[in-house]
């Protein structure tokens, strides 16, 4: 209260003129100090007036999409309750930080233990000069079987993903070379990853990674869209959820 007056007084001896013994205090004068008394008394009430509490806002629905199930390169049971979608690029650092943090506790808890059906798409981004390829090197080191470990190798390898050191890798899995570089250079997965692309653009996915998580329903997948790099928890708590949904059915 004291330091409500102190302002007040400093208040008042901006706002009024100053007066003297020449000068005397007239009724007109008093009345205009009560009137400003009264409003800078208002001011600082006003101030001094806690806020109502906010409300928390409600948590935002996930966004619903439904998109084509299947995919050349699955991880876990076909047959699993739910399935992961994702698009990915192999040069995008936060799919790299998916890969590394997150992925093979999924894989472990999750893929293997026949509760989720992983599927990995393709969605190279334009400014990254090297996602296009590399995405290829991975169906590419599919028709030899080793789609994983490529994948594998190209996240770990990031910040070195031109041809020469795909080729690189590739001799590493112990992949037949000619048949491997044939491949590349023929472009033969060009066409599929980019109708793949195309597809994901009119689901409005358009940034990588992102995922679908959902159920099938015929030859389709109807799930929540999951935008990023989230953490492992982040997953965990929805895949439980729709494990508790799936039980219901």
């Amino acid at each position: 209260m004291k330091s409500t007056i102190v302002i007040a007084c400093m208040l008042l001896a901006f706002a009024t003129p100053a007066f003297s013994a020449d000068k005397p205090l007239t009724e007109d004068t008093g009345r205009q100090i009560l009137k400003e008394l009264r409003e800078i008394r208002q001011v600082l009430e006003k101030q001094q007036r806690p806020s109502p509490p906010q409300q928390p806002a409600a948590p935002a629905k996930p966004e619903i999409v439904t998109l084509k199930d299947g995919g050349p390169h699955v991880l876990g049971r076909s047959d699993a309750p739910l399935t992961l979608i994702e698009y990915t690029d192999y040069q995008c650092p936060y799919c790299k930080r998916f890969y590394e943090s997150t992925f093979a506790d999924l894989k472990k808890n999750y893929f293997d233990t026949g509760k989720v059906k992983f599927i990995s798409r393709n969605l190279p981004l334009a400014f990254h000069p090297h996602a296009q390829k590399a995405a290829q090197a991975a169906l590419c080191a599919g028709e030899q079987g080793k789609y994983w470990e490529m994948r594998d190798a190209l996240f770990r390898n990031q910040n070195k993903l031109d041809v020469e050191a795909v080729i690189g890798y590739a001799n590493g899995l112990s992949l037949k070379a000619d048949a491997f570089k044939g491949c590349l250079d023929s472009g033969k997965f060009a066409k599929e990853i980019g109708d793949e692309a195309a597809y994901a653009g009119t689901l409005g996915i358009t940034g990588t990674p992102t995922f679908v998580l959902g159920t099938a329903k015929g030859d389709a997948i109807v799930g929540r869209k999951i935008v990023g790099a989230q953490p492992y928890a982040a997953f965990e708590m929805q895949i439980n959820e729709l494990l508790k949904d799936a039980a219901k059915q």
